[in-house]
């Protein structure tokens, strides 16, 4: 989202103050039916809007603490498991078990063993002709290199000639790594979620088409309108006011 569209947000919010100042001045003739265009309500709904503004702005500063932890731990794991994948193959491993080992490791290192790609054919319904998809055969996912590396750690499980004597090669290690890269892994999904859920708040709030701060602003200047004349100083300094859907 551009931060164009973040200041409309809130623009919104500001101008609905400015609103909410301007018919407290009216004093009683500003007496709207509607329950929702009571200065009382505007001020409830300013107030709900703020403290969704507060909670999106914390949702998204958990949300790039969270994006930054996960990358900063994954940043050397492919260094790491290509010094591991060295360690087995000099440990006196089976072929077999190094074959096994070294598919896992082109997984996580996003290579498979001949360099290239896939191609499916999608039918183009208006020429009958087929059109060439590419489509990348690199599993590099946060989620997918998790699983492939508890794959391979429990592969070097049943290699008993893998002993390593290097602190971060063994499999305690190892072990632990996987168990962190999880923990961070499901941090960013909560704060994703958490982050999506503040935002669809914030919009719910401003831009509900019943009860939401632009449609209900608009509807009090109308109202305004409709007591003072459009031509009134009333009219004219409320009209000033901006409030208008923004781009999520």
């Amino acid at each position: 989202m551009s931060k164009l569209n973040e200041t409309g947000h809130a623009k919104n919010v500001a101008n609905l103050e400015k609103l909410i100042i301007a018919t407290t001045a009216l004093g009683t003739a500003y007496n709207p039916a509607a329950t929702n265009l009571k200065t009382a309500n505007l001020t409830a709904l300013k107030k709900n809007c703020s403290d969704a503004f507060t909670a999106l702005y914390n949702a998204e500063s958990a949300y790039k603490k969270a994006v930054g932890s996960r990358d900063a731990s994954f940043e050397n794991l492919s260094k790491l498991v290509t010094r591991v994948f060295i360690s087995l193959k000099v440990s006196g491993a089976s072929a077999q078990d190094i074959e096994k080992a070294q598919t896992l490791v082109r997984l996580l290192h996003g290579r498979r063993a001949k360099a290239k790609k896939e191609t499916e054919g999608t039918a183009i319904s208006t020429e009958g002709q087929k059109e060439t998809k590419t489509v990348s055969v690199s599993r590099m996912s946060y989620d997918s290199r998790i699983e492939n590396l508890d794959r391979l750690i429990k592969l070097l499980t049943s290699i008993t000639a893998y002993k390593p004597n290097e602190a971060d090669l063994k499999l305690t290690a190892l072990t632990a790594m996987v168990t962190n890269f999880i923990s961070l892994n499901s941090a960013y999904k909560t704060a994703e979620t958490n982050l999506f859920n503040a935002r669809n708040k914030r919009n719910e709030l401003l831009y509900d088409e019943t009860n939401g701060l632009v449609n209900v602003a608009n509807a009090a200047k109308q109202y305004v309108k409709s007591v003072f004349g459009t031509t009134s100083p009333e009219c004219r300094e409320i009209s000033k006011l901006r409030f208008s859907k923004q781009r999520f």
